[in-house]
């Protein structure tokens, strides 16, 4: 086994990752459109960011679940609300560009040496199915990924168990065998809880959840996976 190898990777055979935060970068949006937000920006696409994965939560409690799309929307809509902007154009671009978020500079080639090294990849997200195809498409790693699998499928959000369920379902592994990513630490709990190898990727220096859940480890980047894979 090479030196950098982590024992509990040695069985995998699939690499699954969380597609917002983690591939995607969900504040690409207003930078690349939210010019007429001014100083508001930031806090715009923060809020924007919260409230769509509040929503997510809260949908699913209350059994009243609808597609991320409308999810994404509604989140916008909130924030765009609290801080004081009236503007259905912009909305809709913002909408729009989040069909085409920019991908971290470091996916397209850690995806590259996963699947020269004969590992299955997917994506397991809250993503609607043509959400999803999109933000593949545009980043170009539409050739890098066995499976885009949508909670849609189960018609709940993470982090459920029957969404992580899916991977198994559709990429014939055992849990043990699957190395799962995200950058958001609540998705990496719910996926260590459900038996998962976790890789938390920590891009932003945040604090640890208080789940349940145990993270095989912590990345602060994408590329920092092959190696612990046994990938040089």
């Amino acid at each position: 086994m090479p030196a950098d190898r982590l024992p509990q990777f040695a069985s995998v055979k699939a690499c699954v990752f969380d597609a917002y935060g983690t591939l995607f970068d969900v504040h690409s949006a207003v930078r690349n459109g939210g010019q007429a937000l001014g100083e508001k920006a930031d806090a715009v696409s923060d809020m924007w960011r919260q409230k769509q994965l509040e929503y997510t939560w809260l949908r699913s409690l209350m059994a009243a679940h609808v597609d991320f799309w409308q999810v994404t929307s509604d989140g916008l809509d909130f924030a765009l609300s609290a801080s004081g902007v009236k503007d259905p154009d912009l909305h809709d671009k913002l909408m729009n560009l989040y069909l085409s978020l920019d991908a971290y500079e470091e996916v397209k080639p850690t995806l590259e040496a996963l699947k020269a090294n004969g590992l299955q990849t997917a994506i397991l997200s809250n993503g609607s199915p043509r959400m999803l195809e999109a933000a593949v498409q545009s980043a170009g790693l539409d050739q890098l990924l066995d499976a885009n699998l949508s909670v849609e499928d189960v018609g709940i959000y993470k982090p459920d168990t029957r969404v992580y369920q899916l991977t198994l379902d559709r990429l014939g592994v055992k849990k043990q065998e699957v190395c799962f990513l995200s950058s958001n630490g609540w998705d990496a709990k719910g996926a260590a809880h459900f038996g998962f190898n976790v890789a938390w990727i920590n891009r932003f220096n945040r604090e640890e959840e208080r789940l349940p859940g145990d993270l095989a480890t912590v990345i602060h980047r994408l590329d920092e996976l092959p190696p612990l894979l046994g990938i040089a």
